[in-house]
This record gives structure tokens, sequence and C-alpha cells, in this order.
């Protein structure tokens, strides 16, 4: 059965919970707003029946779709969703959970097809499932021989395929009606992270590299680059040129274990065009020495063009890139912001709130909750007005 259109309560396995909207409750019985203070000093609205473990990724549908819909990964193994129902002009917004899927071992990366009817999860149990949610049913559409990192639908021309990394050090294109790949790339290093705006495709491996990529024809390596970044990056998301009908894919911002970002144009007009910034790293010093903290995940506005990052130091900041500085920092969680996502019109960022384990096993406290939360963006990420 379809859960497109569907009343809460028609589509199972829902979450365990009945509670069909989230205004700023708390389940303590003791002071409900220290608590949430604590847990939401942003006062955002709270996405009903969230993941049991850390929170590896987090997609909203496209535009195609008149619903919103908000999917998540994580490290218990499950794909959920939920419809998110609401409108920017009154800010009154509520999550409604509407099913779920599962993997054998964790899910690390989630991607849409461009017309909202299929979701495709990429797992550390080596396998790539294809979720239809018109018929409520998922069947695995790819393989690798170690965990994959990054799925991503690819809509070209001349082919409709997914694209996939891993920690086999390869790349693979498939079209999912066959059980081999129309194409394996073999990489230099395990894939970290990768983004896919076509016909542009980014990959960072270990060891700090960087393949940009031209899909038009398949995969076909445009370049290599050497990182701008001293340590290791975990993120990337490719930026377009706005001023440009269609906007065209023309560099992309990688973040680092090392609380920086570096803005990479792919052909630069001059030098200067890339640069690295500071972020997520404490105001004051402790006997001398910085807090520094990991970017966990880098996502651009899909109408401004503005950008927001997330990181270990429990902090969502917006950037805007164009004029170089920061439009807004969010107030500190007690938990690392894990992933980001922007609704498709905009209106909503969305931001993952679990251990991110940058501070190893002897930090994770299993007692506190992870959570997925939703905050009005619109007007915050205006750009600001370039100077004549």
């Amino acid at each position: 059965m379809s859960f497109f259109g569907a009343t809460s309560g028609v589509n199972q396995p829902m979450f365990g919970s009945t509670t069909t909207s989230s205004m700023f409750s708390s389940n303590s019985s003791l002071n409900p707003l220290l608590t949430q203070q604590q847990h939401n000093p942003m006062k955002d609205l709270e996405v009903m029946s969230p993941p049991d473990d850390s929170i590896s990724c987090l997609a909203f549908s496209p535009p195609s779709l008149p619903q919103n819909y908000l999917m998540s990964g994580s490290w218990d193994n499950q794909i959920r969703c939920w419809e998110i129902s609401g409108n920017s002009q009154t800010n009154n917004w509520s999550t409604v959970p509407k099913a779920q899927q599962t993997h054998s071992g964790p899910v690390l990366d989630l991607a849409f097809s461009d017309d909202g009817t299929k979701v495709f999860s990429s797992s550390c149990d080596k396998t790539v499932k294809m979720w239809d949610l018109n018929s409520n049913q998922s069947i695995q559409v790819a393989q690798h021989d170690s965990p994959v990192k990054t799925v991503h639908f690819i809509k070209a021309q001349n082919y409709t395929c997914i694209m996939t990394g891993s920690w086999d050090k390869t790349l693979k294109l498939w079209d999912m009606r066959q059980p081999t790949p129309v194409q394996t790339v073999q990489l230099p290093e395990r894939c970290y992270c990768a983004d896919v705006y076509y016909p542009m495709a980014v990959v960072g491996t270990a060891n700090k590299g960087i393949i940009v990529y031209n899909l038009e024809n398949g995969l076909q390596q445009y370049k290599s680059l050497d990182s701008p970044l001293k340590y290791q990056h975990r993120c990337v998301s490719i930026f377009v040129d706005k001023e440009k009908p269609q906007p065209p894919p023309i560099g992309f911002a990688l973040g680092s274990v090392e609380g920086r970002v570096a803005i990479q144009y792919v052909n630069p007009i001059n030098p200067k065009d890339n640069f690295t910034f500071k972020c997520h790293r404490s105001n004051g010093t402790n006997n001398g020495f910085q807090d520094i903290f990991a970017v966990n995940d880098i996502c651009f506005h899909p109408h401004h063009g503005t950008l927001a990052t997330v990181g270990s130091d429990g902090r969502f900041s917006y950037w805007d890139k164009d004029a170089r500085t920061k439009l807004k920092t969010s107030e500190q969680l007690e938990q690392p912001i894990t992933k980001g996502c922007f609704s498709s019109r905009g209106e909503l960022f969305a931001y993952a709130v679990s251990y991110d384990w940058s501070k190893g096993h002897e930090y994770y406290n299993p007692q506190k909750k992870n959570y997925i939360f939703l905050h009005p963006c619109y007007e915050d990420l205006r750009p600001r007005t370039k100077p004549k």
C-alpha cells in the first residue's frame, strides 16, 4: 500500500509511537523546561520517534513531491520516514512517523530518486537497497566487498543510475535492473565522502584524495586535486553558479576533522577564489589551547546558495561564501550534530543530534537520547548584499 497521501496510522510499521505531532514536549518527570533547554536550546521542532542509535544521514524529499518527507539512516540499522506538515508563514510544523525499512548493518547514506518515489540506502552490510515508497517494498540493487559509504541518484540525458562509493576502494554505477555494475572505477583509497550535482561528481578518499568526475557519459575522471586542507576531510558538498539559468555546478566545499572548511572552484577564474576558513572551534582558550572540533556535514541552501556546517561541538552555523562571512551560529547542544539538510523549498533546516565518536568510546553515554530537530531557516540564509 502506498503511504503517499495516507493518514497517520494507515501505514505500518510506525516507530513504536502513537503520537502524530511534536510540540516542544519532554518525557522527563522532573523539570520539562530545564530539560528542554539542555537538549533543545534553540527551541526547535523535535521530530517524533527518533532513531535509537547515532544518526549517520538525513535526506529531504525532492521538489517533485508536493509533500515534505524526511528520511534518516542510523547505526541501529534502520531507515525511517516522517511526513513534515505545516507552512513557513506561521512556522507551525508537525512531524508524523510514516514507515521504516531495515538493513542488516548500520545505514551510512541515503538518496532520493528525482521523482521522490524511491529511496536508496547504503550500509555497512555491504549492500545498497531501493525502497519503493508506493509499494512500501525494499529490494537490494547493489553490492560491494566492504561497507558502502555513499549512494547518489544520477539522472543524465541518456541514462539513469545510482553511484555508490565504498571502503573497498571502488566507485560503481548501477542501472538497478541487473546484479552487476555498468561501470566500476578503482579509487586510490577508501571512499570517505562524495556528492553529485549533474554533470559533476566529487569524491573524497582516505589520505586526503579528491577526484572530480564528469557524468555526461558515465564516470569520466575530470581532474584529481590535492586537498587544500592539512587534515583528513570527512564531508563534501557541491555548489552551483546561481547567476546563471539552470545553475551549473562550479565547485565544492570540503570539511575536515580539524574545524576548517575549504571553498574550492573546479576551474577558478582567479586563484584567490579558492579559500579556507575556520569553524567549529571554541571562542576562548583552555590553558592557551583552543578546542577544535570536526566538521561533520556541509549543505547548501537550495535557493540562496549560502551554506550550513554542523560539527562535533554541538553547533550549526550558516555562512555566505561569496561575502566570506558568518550569518548565524546556533546555541550549543549537549551532543555533537552529526548531519544536516535543507528541505527542497529551503524553508526548513533539519539537523541530527547524536554522539559521533569523535572523543572515543570513553565519552559515549548510552543514557543520552538521539534527536532530530527542524529549524525554520529561509530568512537566516539570505545572502549578504554584495558591496558595489
